[in-house]
């Protein structure tokens, strides 16, 4: 066809895209689109020039390697250039690669090749002299990278000096610099905690890291290293194959991955390449794909490289895990525990080996961060089996009159108040007893041994009773009749009988197990118990303000507010009043009798480890009958710390503290002790 002007024109382009994007990925280390965009604008300008041979041009991004080296760093000159390798996406297209291996060599038989996964990283080449490292760099456009000596020295996984007694008077080595998932979970946590700027992925964290001006920073970064290859050699003789050359860099202390594999032919090509995919979720680090070289040597050199890639590699990569797509809408869930998810509707996308149209946004807080709006053009990444997630937003691409998303103030499900502790990330739904979201999860916890403990009402059972419409909330269990539960799978009349008399047996219980069973946020065994106490009844707490919550000890202004959110919802009110009426009671809390023996009376117990002669449960309620007060962690305020076997951190707490810690056969002695209560221990 002949060479028009819309050619040149899509040409130039592509051309301009490309090094735009280079230049943002390259030199300032903020990449706008996913690998597999940028792929995609690639693959279309080596088409375009296969197709107009005239068009290549010396400058054209198909005859470079990559951007130019950052300001902030010395450039340094490659005596070997650092290649970047060309990319398959089909098995075609390695059969092919293997076909024109083949054919250039003039080899009938298959072809030995060396097979590695393909870590998603920094290339970086570490120059040996005399088995000492002088000098690190980057790879930069191929040519010309940046020195990043100092900072390569502090990760931990690159020797600084080779092991043997001879080693070469020069050796090039070279490999990638990347993060482990664990490193960079953990650096993203410290982050967040700091209230700094978190990663967007693995990668992105590492050429941050590396390319630190301050080395101590550096230092305190997760990085690793494997190495890959040789660039450079003097004044040792290297074996015959790429194969034997990575055991020579492990015999030199060099880390090299003990996933690479020597295969023959394109299909032990092929077959490295679907092992390595079905083992990728597993593995500690990110790949994007594995790397084929012909292993021999002598065939490389003979085979020789274009401008910007060898002839005898080719990376086989994995199916995109990151794309470009449309937010159709952002809609909010409400999931189990009342937490309230943004979420974006996508136009739907092919990504990570299925087609996605939905991706969360996590909390309040993200959605704000990244600023997702319908109409934006955003990149979406899936990893594994986990839910997809927006990475960033392309702003370039924004509709001009597109308006931020408005969080809601009401629960989507149910309408009662959202609430949002201070100091938690999680904004949540505060209508706990009548939300429909909540409805199953409610349930579960409100029949749980440690709450209403009505026996036989399991998970099952509940999600049948939920289902056919039996149960919209806590206060309907006690309206069941015995054939209305009859009628559920695997349920018989004696079985329904049986549940129905348990929970009608629960109807006489505690107020701290009542209080427990509602499920407040923030509200467990030992606050449920603090508030029984000091309220001694469920009205007075139902009027409570926050203020007067934070007078009992250890509620603090979080779950004060939880508390008086929970019980502020009319909806909430409702289902207590019910289940008031339909017959849940406990004895008033001022006319219970109190046991003649009380020697713990006005003190707070912790219980920490496995106890011999008695479960948690026994302990915390022997403390109680004693007077006590069961606490959940150790403060200044604690009086005694029960310690079992393995015992955890709250025994070095409580020491520091200063609170006594007392053994299982000690508190047995204080509690059976009349005059326990006036002496310590």
């Amino acid at each position: 066809m002949p060479l028009t002007a819309a050619v040149r024109e899509q040409a130039a382009r592509l051309r301009a895209e490309i090094e735009g994007h280079d230049y943002l990925y390259y030199v300032l280390d903020q990449p706008s689109i996913p690998d597999s965009a940028y792929d995609a604008l690639m693959r279309d300008l080596v088409g375009l020039e296969a197709r107009y041979p005239e068009l290549v041009t010396p400058d054209s991004p198909t005859q470079r390697v990559g951007g130019r080296p950052a300001l902030q760093f010395l450039p340094v000159q490659h005596d070997t250039p650092m290649l970047s390798l060309d990319n398959a996406f089909e098995d075609a297209e390695v059969i092919a690669f293997d076909r024109r291996v083949r054919e250039r060599l003039g080899v009938a038989g298959s072809i030995d090749y060396s097979a590695e996964p393909k870590l998603d990283g920094i290339a970086i080449n570490l120059r040996y002299e005399d088995g000492r490292m002088v000098r690190a760099a980057t790879r930069g456009d191929g040519s010309v990278g940046e020195d990043v000596t100092s900072n390569v020295r502090t990760i931990k996984t690159i020797p600084l000096r080779l092991r043997g007694d001879t080693p070469p008077s020069l050796m090039e080595v070279r490999g990638e610099i990347f993060m482990s998932r664990s490193g960079f979970e953990a650096l993203n946590a410290r982050a967040r905690g700091a209230g700094d700027k978190t990663f967007v992925n693995p990668r992105n964290a590492a050429a941050g890291s590396l390319r630190q001006l301050d080395p101590k920073l550096t230092s305190t970064r997760p990085l690793e290293f494997f190495a890959y290859g040789l660039g450079e050699v003097r004044g040792i003789s290297l074996p015959s194959g790429h194969t034997a050359s990575l055991a020579l860099l492990r015999s030199l202390g060099l880390r090299v991955n003990e996933l690479c594999e020597s295969v023959q032919g394109v299909d032990g090509c092929l077959g490295y390449f679907r092992r390595m995919a079905e083992r990728r979720r597993s593995l500690p680090y990110d790949i994007d794909g594995v790397v084929y070289k012909v292993d021999d040597h002598r065939f490389q050199a003979m085979l020789g490289s274009v401008s910007r890639a060898p002839r005898w590699a080719i990376a086989h990569k994995f199916p995109a895990e990151e794309a470009l797509t449309l937010v159709e809408g952002v809609e909010f869930q409400v999931g189990r525990t009342g937490a309230i998810t943004p979420v974006a509707r996508l136009k739907p996308v092919f990504v990570g080996g299925v087609t996605v149209s939905n991706a969360t946004l996590h909390n309040f807080d993200e959605l704000a961060r990244k600023d997702v709006r319908p109409g934006d053009t955003v990149a979406v990444r899936r990893a594994g089996d986990v839910i997809p997630e927006i990475v960033a937003v392309v702003l370039d691409k924004r509709p001009e009159k597109s308006r931020a998303v408005h969080v809601p103030r009401q629960c989507p499900a149910c309408g009662s108040d959202i609430i949002r502790a201070d100091g938690e990330v999680v904004a949540r739904c505060s209508g706990g007893l009548v939300c429909s979201a909540q409805r199953k999860q409610a349930l579960r916890h409100f029949a749980s041994r440690r709450a209403m403990n009505i026996d036989g009402l399991g998970e099952k059972l509940i999600d049948q009773l939920v289902d056919a419409g039996l149960v919209a909330n806590a206060a309907d269990l006690y309206r069941l009749q015995p054939d209305q539960v009859a009628a559920l799978e695997r349920m018989g009349e004696k079985s329904a009988t049986k549940l129905v008399s348990a929970i009608s047996g629960s109807r006489s219980t505690t107020l701290e197990r009542f209080l427990f069973a509602l499920g407040i946020p923030g509200v467990g065994e030992a606050t449920a118990s603090a508030l029984a106490q000091h309220f001694q009844g469920i009205d007075p707490l139902l009027s409570a303000t926050e203020e007067s919550l934070q007078k009992i000890e250890d509620v603090g202004p979080a779950i004060a507010g939880a508390v008086h959110a929970f019980f502020a919802q009319p909806h909430n009110q409702e289902v207590i009043a019910e289940m008031r009426r339909l017959g849940i009671c406990w004895p008033d809390q001022t006319e219970r009798p109190k046991p003649a023996n009380q020697p713990l009376a006005g003190k707070t117990l912790v219980v920490t480890g496995t106890l011999t002669g008695m479960t948690r449960d026994q302990a915390q309620e022997r403390i109680r009958e004693a007077g006590g007060r069961v606490a959940s962690s150790v403060s200044a305020s604690t009086s005694y710390l029960i310690c079992g076997e393995n015992p955890g951190s709250k025994v070095a707490l409580a020491k520091g503290l200063g609170v006594p810690v007392l053994t299982e056969a000690e508190f047995l002695a204080l509690v059976n002790d009349d005059k326990a209560g006036q002496n310590e221990i």
